[in-house]
């Protein structure tokens, strides 16, 4: 928890999706027009980093949060929409999320993610919010 918070005290170790230093985003930056849409978005690292200090701290269920966010970052914007209409109950089959979490696994290295869908899934078969066949 030494780190926390990470802008202050681990702003040269960690990046921005970008790959600049978070030591590097200022307000300077980006008023000289130096920044780049990719500097503004947060990186797994630093995900990965936050959700380890979520868990320092006990907060079990931010740290999965931010662990499964983490992950995200490698879905594409249009992927990750489609992903979220199919979780909206009633609008996909039991074999339909399943097969979306097959690919969070596997196509997006995203195992976390992946049983989350899978839970909701069963969550959605249990109370009977699935779309009929």
């Amino acid at each position: 928890m030494d780190s926390y918070p990470l802008g202050e005290n681990a702003a040269d170790r960690l990046a921005a999706a970008s790959g600049r230093k978070l030591s590097e985003i200022t307000p300077e930056a980006a008023a000289a027009g130096e920044l780049s849409f990719g500097d503004l978005q947060i990186s797994p690292q630093t995900l990965r980093a936050q959700a380890e200090i979520a868990r320092q701290a006990g907060y079990e269920q931010l740290a999965g949060n931010l662990l499964r966010a983490a992950e995200l970052t490698a879905v594409p914007n249009e992927e990750l929409l489609r992903m979220y209409e199919l979780l909206r109950p009633g609008r996909s089959t039991y074999a339909e999320l399943v097969a979306l979490a097959e690919a969070l696994e596997q196509r997006y290295v995203a195992p976390e993610t992946g049983r989350l869908v899978r839970e909701a899934a069963q969550a959605y078969q249990a109370r009977g919010i699935l779309r009929s066949i």
